[in-house]
């Protein structure tokens, strides 16, 4: 029987951790520790961010398990986002604006709005997209765009804000942090007695420094790192995507204060400066770049994520094209800051949560709880997680989640690593950081 005194191990203190540890601190839990190699938030992460979108929307259409959980989550997280006292100053709801430049991406935004056209105003003229922002912000041509305004229930949440937050009301709960190698998890320690479907039991885990951790439940929310613990049957795919940041005067900063995000699905995104740094955060929009792991017959097997605080050329190229098509008075503006940024993708994209290893003696649930595979939604749906995961931890959660997280290696079975999972852009090909020609020297 879990209760507020047992040992919880958490593995990872980026979005998910800190949103779970947040979650269990909040609701009792005296005896809880999180590992981590990095200080919060981790230099990988993509949620180590100055903001990321947020779009409140109606529930999915359809009946299925996952549908049914997905809006599960989705109503959480609008929740919180809206009424929780820690995460509400995070989300500004600015609006939003979502383009397309091909008839084939502009279908799948007609799709996206589908039965809610009432909440979005078409803009289809550069004049039109122009007249979405304060006079001077955009100055493009916007040739061949188009699409919608959101006006409300949308807009960006400051990522990095709202992840440190939840570590520091954390601690100051009870909740305990090990950063650098003592908080470097190399080894997940396994014994030899396993379940049915040869699934190990887990004993404890092994830091950098040689300590050995156990606790009465560990949960592995390591995000794009996950795939570097054990064999996860190819469920995970490490993906990552690319980021530039342009330094901007604080009065062009005060020009740019409050506006809506302008998403192109085939070229970028942008939204307002940091208050802070007076930095603009640009993304270049692409179906992501793997690092592959080849078998001997050189079939890829994995993704391999690393940290670099650069970006490819090419990446470079598409952000100044973005700019070049909506702001071509920065086009040429030095970049501040580039990174890269990964999180994991399943081969439906939907979250795996599901406990591994053979269950305990009331038969309900393992010792090791997996809450992993964010698939590109992973911080929208942070305070979500958290009551997620309690919810596994309590045995509260129903069927029909259960069914749609669970462990299911047979959806991975002769993966296609090169499937876009319905993005565009960069020629809607995943892409290969073996091939990058080059990198930025920003600051080199």
């Amino acid at each position: 029987m879990l209760l507020k005194e047992s040992s919880i191990l958490i593995i990872g203190a980026g979005t998910w951790g800190c949103g779970i540890t947040l979650e269990l601190a909040r609701n009792g839990y005296t005896n809880v520790k999180v590992l981590d190699a990095e200080d919060v938030p981790s230099s990988i992460a993509a949620g180590n961010d100055f903001n990321k979108i947020m779009d409140e929307g109606p529930p999915s259409t359809g009946d299925t398990d996952s549908v049914y959980a997905w809006n599960r989550l989705h109503n959480i997280c609008t929740d919180s986002w809206l009424n929780d006292t820690l995460y509400k100053p995070f989300y500004h709801r600015n609006g939003y604006v979502m383009a397309a430049s091909s008839d084939t991406a502009y279908a799948s935004l007609q799709e996206e709005i589908a039965g809610r056209e009432e909440d979005y105003v078409p803009v289809n003229t550069a004049e039109e997209f122009r007249k979405t922002m304060p006079e001077g912000v955009l100055t493009g041509d916007f040739v061949g765009w188009k699409g919608y305004q959101k006006p409300s229930k949308a807009g960006w949440v400051l990522a990095k804000g709202a992840i440190l937050a939840a570590q520091q009301e954390s601690e100051r709960l009870g909740a305990k942090f090990v950063t650098g190698n003592e908080g470097k998890v190399v080894e997940l320690l396994f014994s030899n007695v396993s379940n049915a479907a040869g699934q190990p039991h887990l004993e404890g885990v092994k830091t950098a420094d040689g300590t050995i951790h156990t606790a009465d439940i560990t949960i592995l929310s390591s995000g794009a790192n996950a795939d570097l613990m054990f064999d996860l049957k190819s469920q995970l795919r490490p993906t990552a995507w690319t980021l530039a940041h342009i330094k901007m005067t604080a009065e062009e900063a005060a020009l740019y204060k409050d506006l809506p995000v302008l998403f192109n699905i085939e070229k970028g995104f942008f939204m307002e400066p940091s208050a802070e740094t007076h930095e603009l955060k640009i993304c270049d929009e692409h179906p992501g770049y793997i690092n592959p792991v080849y078998s001997a017959n050189h079939t890829v097997i994995g993704s391999r994520p690393f940290a670099r605080q650069q970006i490819p050329i090419e990446s470079e190229a598409r952000v100044r094209a973005l700019l070049n098509e909506t702001m071509p008075h920065l086009a040429n503006r030095p970049f501040s800051f580039a990174r890269i940024c990964w999180d994991a993708d399943t081969p439906d994209r939907m979250p795996l949560f599901d406990w591994y290893g053979p269950q305990n003696s009331t038969g309900n649930r393992s010792n090791f709880l997996l809450a992993i595979g964010g698939s590109g939604h992973s911080f929208k749906i942070m305070p979500a997680i958290g009551q997620l995961t309690r919810e596994y931890l309590e045995g509260s959660v129903d069927n029909r989640t259960r069914n749609a997280f669970k462990w299911r290696p047979e959806t991975a079975v002769n993966r296609n690593w090169w499937d876009t999972q319905g993005r565009f852009g960069a020629d809607n090909k995943v892409m290969d950081f073996a091939d990058v020609a080059g990198w930025t020297t920003i600051g080199e």
